[in-house]
C-alpha cells in the first residue's frame, strides 16, 4: 500500500501543474483574442504585438515573478510611449500580484511603486479633461489591491509550511519517543530476566549441589533439595511470563502469584536458607503504602543482592537484610559476613569482583526513583549493598 501512494503521488502531481499552465495561458489567450476582435485592421499589428508582449511573459510569471514583472513593465512602457491604449495593460497588476505572492516586502513596495507610476503616467495621457483624479484612485486601488492580494497570498504560504514543519517536527518527535519506550522497555525486561534469570539458575544451583552430595547419606535432604529445584524452576517461568507480558488473565498464576514485594521477601529468605545462604529479614516501618513498583524495586534489589552473596561468598556466610520504610524514602540495606576484603594493591578476585553486570543494573533500579545505590567490602569484613529510593507524599515514585 505505501509503494502505491508513493508510486501514485508523482501521477496527481501532474493534473495540478497541468491545471496551473492552463490558467496560466488563460489569460494571454484571452487578451490576444479580445484585440484581435476589437482592433480596427490598421492598427491590428501594433496592437497585436504589444499585446503579446505584454501577455505572453506571464505564461512563465511563476517561475521568475521579478524578470516577468521587468518585461511587462518595458513593454507598458513602450505602450505609453507608443500612445496606443489597450486592455493588456492588465497584466501589469497580475506580474505585480505574483511578485508580491513570491518577493519580499522591499521588492514588492518597489514593484508597486513602479506600476503606480505607470498609472500616473496613463492618466496624465488618457484621462479626459477633468477626470484625472477619478481614474487615478481607481487605477491607484487596484494597485493597493493587488499588491495586497499578492502579500497575503505569501503570508498564508508561509503559514501554511511553518504549520507543516510544525506537524513533521511533531510527527518526530512522537516516533522518538515511541523508539525512546521500545528503548526502555527492552531495557526493562532485560533488567528483569536478568535478576529473574541468575537468582533462580543459582539457587537452583546451589540445591542441585546440595541435593548430589547428600543423595546416599541422607535421601530424604536429596528429595527435599529436588523438590525445591521444582519449585524454584516453576517460580522463575512465572515470573518471566510475567515480565515478558504474555501472561493471559485465565491463567492460575496470574492470582497465586502476584507482584513480588516487600511481603515475598519471607519466602526469598526460605529459599536462600535452602540453598545454604542462612538470611534474615527485618522490615521496620510500614511498608503497605508503598505503591507495587516501589515494592518490586525493593524485592529485586535485595534478590540480586542474596544472589550476589550466594554466588561469590563461601559456605558459612549470613546475610542479613534491613529495610526502613516512611512516608518519603525506603532503605535498603544487605550485608553479609564474607571474608574481609583484600587489602589495598591486592589483585581483585573472587568477592572483589563481584559486580558484573548486576550491580549496574541495581543501579538503575534505584535510580529510577531517584535514589542512589552503594555496594562494596565493609571495613569490618563482608559485603554490603545500600540503596535509598525517594517517594513523594503520595507514596508514588518521585521519578
Amino acid at each position: 500500500m505505501v509503494m502505491t501512494e508513493a508510486a501514485a503521488g508523482p501521477n496527481r502531481a501532474h493534473p495540478v501543474r497541468h491545471r496551473v499552465r492552463v490558467r496560466d495561458a488563460l489569460a494571454p489567450a484571452l487578451l490576444l483574442l479580445h484585440v484581435t476582435a476589437t482592433s480596427a485592421p490598421r492598427e491590428l499589428p501594433v496592437a497585436a504585438a504589444l499585446t503579446a508582449v505584454l501577455a505572453l511573459p506571464l505564461l512563465w510569471r511563476h517561475r521568475a515573478p521579478r524578470t516577468v514583472f521587468g518585461v511587462v513593465a518595458a513593454a507598458a512602457f513602450v505602450q505609453w510611449l507608443a500612445d496606443v491604449q489597450l486592455p493588456a495593460d492588465v497584466a501589469l497588476l497580475m506580474a505585480l500580484y505574483t511578485v508580491a505572492a513570491h518577493s519580499g516586502r522591499r521588492f514588492t513596495l518597489l514593484a508597486a511603486a513602479v506600476v503606480e507610476g505607470g498609472a500616473l503616467l496613463a492618466c496624465l495621457r488618457w484621462a479626459a479633461d477633468g477626470a484625472f483624479l477619478a481614474p487615478f484612485v481607481a487605477l491607484t486601488a487596484a494597485v493597493v489591491a493587488a499588491a495586497a492580494l499578492g502579500t497575503n497570498a505569501r503570508t498564508s504560504r508561509a503559514c501554511l509550511a511553518a504549520l507543516e514543519e510544525r506537524a513533521a517536527h511533531q510527527e518526530r518527535q512522537q516516533l522518538q519517543q515511541a523508539r525512546l519506550a521500545v528503548a526502555e522497555e527492552r531495557t526493562r525486561i532485560a533488567r528483569e530476566m536478568h535478576d529473574i534469570v541468575t537468582h533462580n539458575l543459582s539457587v537452583m544451583v546451589a540445591l542441585t549441589d546440595a541435593a548430589v552430595h547428600a543423595q546416599h547419606r541422607s535421601p530424604d535432604r536429596a528429595t527435599t533439595a529436588m523438590l525445591r529445584v521444582s519449585e524454584t524452576g516453576r517460580q522463575a517461568l512465572t515470573d518471566m511470563r510475567r515480565s515478558l507480558g504474555i501472561l493471559r488473565t485465565d491463567e492460575p498464576d496470574a492470582e497465586r502469584h502476584p507482584l513480588p514485594g516487600i511481603p515475598q521477601l519471607q519466602d526469598l529468605a526460605d529459599r536462600m536458607r535452602a540453598a545454604g545462604l542462612p538470611t534474615r529479614i527485618d522490615v521496620r516501618g510500614d511498608h503497605t503504602h508503598l505503591p507495587a513498583t516501589a515494592q518490586l524495586t525493593v524485592h529485586r534489589l535485595v534478590q540480586e543482592a542474596l544472589t550476589n552473596t550466594l554466588k561469590h561468598a563461601p559456605a558459612g556466610t549470613r546475610a542479613e537484610v534491613l529495610i526502613r520504610c516512611s512516608t518519603g524514602a525506603v532503605t535498603v540495606d544487605v550485608t553479609d559476613s564474607g571474608p574481609c576484603p583484600p587489602p589495598p594493591g591486592a589483585a581483585r578476585s573472587g568477592r572483589s569482583t563481584r559486580s558484573g553486570q548486576g550491580i549496574p543494573g541495581m543501579r538503575e533500579r534505584a535510580a529510577a526513583y531517584g535514589g542512589t545505590l552503594r555496594a562494596g567490602p565493609l571495613p569490618g569484613g563482608g559485603w554490603g549493598v545500600h540503596a535509598r529510593l525517594l517517594l513523594d507524599s503520595a507514596g508514588a515514585a518521585s521519578a
